[in-house]
């Protein structure tokens, strides 16, 4: 079974990181919102969410996804161990996903030069080298990215078209998106 890890730091987009995790577990995948310190864990609107786990870099999933929001993003980019954790992921060939704000931890990680990647306007001068895409969903090899909060389910959809999951077009309509 595939498990998914959805990193949460204080000040993650809710819209997004709920959203992945509602859609993966609707496959039966394995989907864990991991909060980088405290079990609870602040939204960017105040909301607070209870995580499944602690950030531990032991953990291997097969795709990681990183939430935009505002601090969330900068948080998660200025945590030297989520870099690690990606790039661990991504050198092992494992799916990473971000979305919104969220690439500009791929940038720091050294993971956009030559990469068709997107992401919410005005964060492009952090993603280095990058082939830039206004798309709503940009798919590079084993790298997934998306705008924001109104591109989430179609991100979702293809994170789990991505992992394998051959009912994508059933599970999106029994949700009403087609």
């Amino acid at each position: 079974m595939k498990k998914v890890c959805v990193l949460l730091a204080e000040g993650f987009e809710e819209v997004e990181a709920l959203t992945i995790c509602d859609i993966i577990r609707r496959t039966g995948m394995v989907c864990d919102l991991v909060s980088m310190k405290e079990k609870e864990v602040k939204s960017s609107h105040g909301v607070i969410i209870k995580s499944d786990k602690i950030f531990d870099k032991s953990m291997e999933y097969d795709l990681v996804a990183l939430p935009g929001g505002m601090p969330g993003a900068i948080n998660l980019r200025d945590d030297n161990r989520v870099i690690e954790f990606i790039n661990k992921h991504h050198k092992l060939g494992k799916l990473i996903g971000a979305i919104c704000a969220a690439p500009i931890v791929l940038g720091k990680a050294e993971l956009t030069t030559g990469r068709k990647v997107t992401s919410y306007p005005g964060f492009e001068e952090e993603l280095e080298g990058c082939i830039y895409k206004e798309d709503n969903v940009v798919v590079d090899g084993n790298i997934i990215t998306s705008r924001g909060p109104a591109t989430t389910m179609a991100f979702a959809y293809t994170l789990i078209e991505k992992l394998g999951y051959d009912k994508v077009d059933d599970l999106a309509k029994s949700m009403l998106y087609k």
